[in-house]
């Protein structure tokens, strides 16, 4: 077994985070596997040194422990970049430069008669690669990449106890869902769901572990794991720490980050018994 925690150093870590990690870091060592380190860091104008760092404390204060290099995204864009090409030789992707008031604004006012393909509405659908201006983002087409499958979607089993069992990826549910997603930002670099599909896969993990709120981005993994003939593996989408009303957990809640609260005296002891009531 291989599983990996990936946080982004955009904010320090809360408890939520810490549930996470040591779920994945408990189901490694109890099943005599490995435990990976990995930091999201694609998006340089939100990540900072000093959340990079405050991982690693925090994490050796918790007394977890990770195997090998730690796996750095901002270190080498590469293998994104080439599973950029490999989609865009499959003629699976578009550059698009709508704004999000482009978008907003034909979500509010359809053509008659076109049903819209999920989140977004297809304006670039039909523009070339050979098109693409600096500043557009590259797009998912959808449809294209469902119609290009030779084979079913592969399943996926699920190991959290809210969705055990095996499940079958959705077409209907992947254009509700997703749509034509964006796999690289503007000015930014390779988005999280292609990412994470192409780390999970060079890191050769054979469980994914994370938060429920993911479960249904699986199905969109599953497609991308497929296009780029990858092994998919199983998850375990495990239950969210939330505050007294209800809410997950945020970065910008700094009452409940690791660093307020050992500033105040926790133990890692203590933090165990918060998330593991």
């Amino acid at each position: 077994m291989i599983t990996r925690f990936a946080p982004s150093p955009t904010g320090w870590l809360h408890l939520g985070h810490a549930f996470s990690a040591i779920t994945a870091h408990d189901r490694a060592r109890a099943a005599g596997g490995r435990f990976l380190l990995r930091i999201e860091d694609t998006d340089r104008t939100r990540c900072r040194p000093d959340y990079e760092g405050a991982i690693h404390d925090d994490l050796g204060w918790l007394g977890l422990t990770w195997d090998g290099p730690v796996l750095r995204q901002s270190e080498d864009p590469t293998p994104y970049e080439d599973a950029l090409t490999r989609l865009a030789g499959l003629g699976l992707t578009y550059p698009c430069r709508c704004t999000r008031g482009d978008i907003a604004a034909a979500l509010s006012a359809p053509q008659e008669g076109v049903p819209l393909p999920g989140p977004y509405p297809g304006t670039c659908r039909d523009r070339l690669m050979t098109d693409r201006r600096p500043g557009d983002a590259i797009r998912l087409n959808l449809d294209r990449a469902l119609s290009s499958l030779a084979t079913p979607l592969p399943v996926f089993r699920e190991s959290g106890l809210a969705r055990a069992g095996v499940h079958q990826p959705d077409p209907a549910r992947l254009a509700a869902n997703h749509g034509d997603v964006v796999l690289a930002r503007r000015d930014i670099g390779p988005a999280y769901h292609l990412t994470v599909v192409v780390d999970d896969a060079r890191q050769k993990i054979t469980e994914v572990t994370r938060g429920e709120d993911l479960f249904d981005a699986t199905e969109l993994h599953v497609l991308l794991q497929s296009l780029l003939g990858v092994p998919t593996p199983a998850y375990h989408h495990h239950r969210l720490i939330r505050d007294a009303a209800g809410r997950r957990l945020a970065k910008r809640d700094d009452a409940r980050s690791l660093r307020h609260l050992r500033a105040e005296g926790a133990t890692p002891q203590t933090i165990r018994a918060l998330v593991f009531p």
